[in-house]
């Protein structure tokens, strides 16, 4: 039961001049295709094999043995997430339901944006940086590598990639620019509005 590489809803240029197409296609096309590889090989033939991505990811998260296995299980699903995290006329703000509680619990929308900003430029080294729900309140957090909110009982709204080859081709080392762009230009509000109510039923 391999997992299959979602197929992009957009086309490799969609999201220029934001993320350009030689980005998306080595980021895509290459970088993803890789952890769904791997971790299609390293499930092959054991009793994980008929398992969904999900539940491999919770029963290895905390396994040393199986870190190779989490390892490119989450970075699949992350990065599957991400894409539909993004969208060519993205940015501006979320629908009437999802605004109201993020400024409940940011204090404004402007807040959260800064708040998200910070936590993606700031993550040391490789990761993400999430809009959760935890429990009845929205947070913004960070993981490294691979980790997912997946395993700590959140429930994914949006994520940025901070990795490098997220950006580097187009922004080198100025990940802050990316982000600021990212958040105001592609993030796919209707995806995470769509999130949002089915973590809360």
């Amino acid at each position: 039961m391999a997992y299959q590489q979602p197929a992009l809803f957009y086309a490799e240029n969609a999201l220029e001049p934001f993320i350009s197409a030689k980005t998306l296609g080595f980021h895509y096309g290459k970088h993803h295709v890789a952890y769904i590889t791997n971790y299609n090989n390293l499930v092959a033939g054991t009793p994980l094999d008929s398992l969904t991505l999900e539940e491999v990811i919770a029963l290895t998260a905390t396994d040393p043995q199986k870190v190779g296995i989490f390892n490119n299980g989450a970075q699949a699903w992350n990065h599957s997430f991400y894409w539909n995290s993004l969208t060519p006329n993205g940015g501006g703000k979320p629908g009437e339901e999802l605004e109201a509680k993020i400024t409940q619990d940011f204090g404004s929308f402007d807040k959260f944006k800064e708040e998200l900003k910070s936590a993606a430029a700031t993550q040391f080294g490789s990761g993400w940086a999430w809009l959760v729900l935890e429990g009845e309140t929205l947070k913004v957090v960070k993981t490294s590598n691979a980790q997912t909110p997946l395993t700590s009982g959140q429930k994914p709204i949006l994520t940025i990639d901070v990795w490098e080859h997220a950006y580097y081709l187009d922004y080198q080392n100025r990940r802050p620019d990316y982000v600021a762009t990212v958040i105001d230009n592609l993030i796919n509000w209707e995806f995470a509005a769509d999130n949002f109510k089915k973590a809360r039923v």
